[in-house]
């Protein structure tokens, strides 16, 4: 089993991606990690958000295999505390040996191709964070997740 983030972009601010490698770097300990970023759309200004979506989802389910388990972060996905979230994930990695696949899009969010490719969705807030953002946060999260199945001390109750 791996897991595997899928992001539409590179991230652009240095320490945005200077904490992420950290999260990174930190996975290898507790199961096989990697990061794909599929290239931003070139030349969209004659484009509406929709065709963007289109666009954008076309290459994202190019990345996914038929047997992954696609879980995408999306504001309308289901919300879980820090130890909720770890109990579910440990659950999924018990139970299945499919490649766990979370994706996080654009800006514009995904095509209805791409929520119907979806096994599930998961919020890490009510809030809306930007999807730059929301790479760095969900890798701490993973972490986390992690640390609380193994029973180390980084998260606090």
């Amino acid at each position: 089993m791996k897991i595997k983030l899928l992001l539409v972009g590179k991230t652009v601010e240095q320490y945005l991606q200077k904490g992420i490698d950290v999260y990174q770097g930190r996975m290898k300990y507790y199961i096989s990690f990697e990061r794909i970023e599929i290239p931003e759309l070139k030349q969209v200004s004659s484009l509406s958000k929709d065709q963007i979506k289109v666009k954008e989802g076309e290459l994202l389910l190019k990345q996914i295999k038929i047997q992954d388990c696609v879980v995408l972060l999306d504001e309308k996905g289901k919300t879980y505390s820090s130890v909720d979230w770890a109990r579910h994930l440990e659950q999924v990695i018990a139970h299945s040996s499919r490649d766990i696949v979370f994706v996080i899009g654009g800006g514009y969010g995904f095509s209805e191709q791409v929520y119907s490719r979806a096994d599930s969705m998961l919020s890490l807030s009510n809030m809306t964070f930007s999807h730059q953002l929301v790479r760095l946060i969900f890798m701490e999260q993973l972490y986390r997740a992690f640390t609380i199945i193994k029973g180390e001390p980084y998260h606090h109750e």
